[in-house]
């Protein structure tokens, strides 16, 4: 057999070989194969093709239909031997999980939580985590999300649902005006995903398996806090809960945008009048700082205003003008 447990089948030297034996009537004295192809003959003696008399040192060949059940029967055999060992590895490798659950994380920290401010390395830990993650996943998320992200994150989610994971996620009502994040919605809801709006303001927050919690650290969300603490992710949770149970539920088959697309500068505006500053308002929408400020300086003729705080403080309560 090869490594894989597979037999290997004659190869055209050992079959030629077998072809010969059986021309001559099916038996052959050993010495006058041996000498000219030793290789082709053992393999075949391993095989069981051919069998060695010692008695007169010929050899003989066997039916290769007989040779063909006795390797099956011995292949079946195998298979169900690793099919139990298969059902049973986990446990028997359960005090060496147990060792590897308990023994120290290599990561240095004095706490539960730990705050991380490099974003490739946040971006890092966050799918570490979820791709040990195996039974939920709960986001917070206010505001849409960059269609890159959504189209990178589509796989991710797939796997975790096929493997019995459940999804949840809320979103403002904002994302009704974004075409990327309503057709993610109407992809994932199939596949099992739950996903609903709440009209209230909320922070944006992962939880991961009930076991691991993360949340912004600054208000730019350029920094993260990942917290293990039981208590502390014990609350979040219900805090997640909370807003759960008062989001609205959605048919994300048939929605569609409100209105059609909304302007980059509206939603630059909306964003504005909800006190959030400029690089907030870039981390959000996955625009540069460069490019919301251009739409900045559109609103501001718009409205008249001389500062970003005027600008901020008209926009409240009211419409954002499309412009000309």
């Amino acid at each position: 057999m090869s490594e894989a447990g597979l037999v290997a089948l004659p190869d055209e030297a050992e079959r030629a070989l077998y072809f010969a034996v059986l021309e001559q009537g099916g038996r052959v004295l050993f010495r006058d194969v041996a000498e000219s192809d030793a290789p082709a003959v053992l393999r075949l003696l391993e095989l069981g093709l051919l069998v060695h008399h010692t008695e007169d040192a010929s050899l003989t060949a066997v039916n290769p239909r007989s040779v063909g059940e006795r390797i099956s029967a011995g292949l079946r055999a195998a298979g169900t031997q690793m099919l139990v060992q298969a059902e049973q590895m986990p446990s028997l490798l359960g005090e060496l999980t147990e060792a590897y659950d308990a023994s120290p994380r290599k990561v240095d920290r004095s706490s539960e939580v730990q705050h991380v401010d490099d974003m490739e390395e946040i971006r890092h830990r966050i799918l570490q985590i979820e791709a040990d993650s195996r039974e939920e996943i709960s986001a917070a998320q206010p505001g849409p999300r960059p269609a890159g992200h959504l189209a990178q994150s589509m796989e991710r989610l797939r796997r975790f649902l096929d493997r019995g994971g459940s999804s949840r996620t809320i979103y403002q009502p904002e994302v009704r005006d974004d075409p990327s994040t309503l057709q993610y919605a109407a992809v994932t809801s199939e596949w099992g995903e739950q996903i609903r709006i709440l009209a209230e303001p909320f922070t944006r927050m992962l939880i991961f398996d009930r076991r691991i919690a993360v949340i912004p650290a600054a208000a730019d969300n350029s920094s993260a806090a990942f917290i293990e603490d039981p208590a502390v992710v014990a609350f979040l949770v219900g805090v997640f809960e909370r807003d759960w149970e008062r989001a609205e539920r959605v048919q994300w088959r048939s929605a569609k945008p409100e209105g059609g697309a909304v302007p980059a500068h509206e939603q630059v505006g909306r964003l504005l009048a909800q006190g959030l500053t400029q690089r907030v308002v870039a981390g959000r929408l996955g625009l540069s700082e460069r490019t919301v400020a251009g739409h900045i300086s559109r609103l501001r003729e718009l409205y008249d205003a001389q500062t970003l705080f005027q600008l901020g403080w008209q926009m409240r309560g009211s419409e954002v003008p499309s412009g000309e």
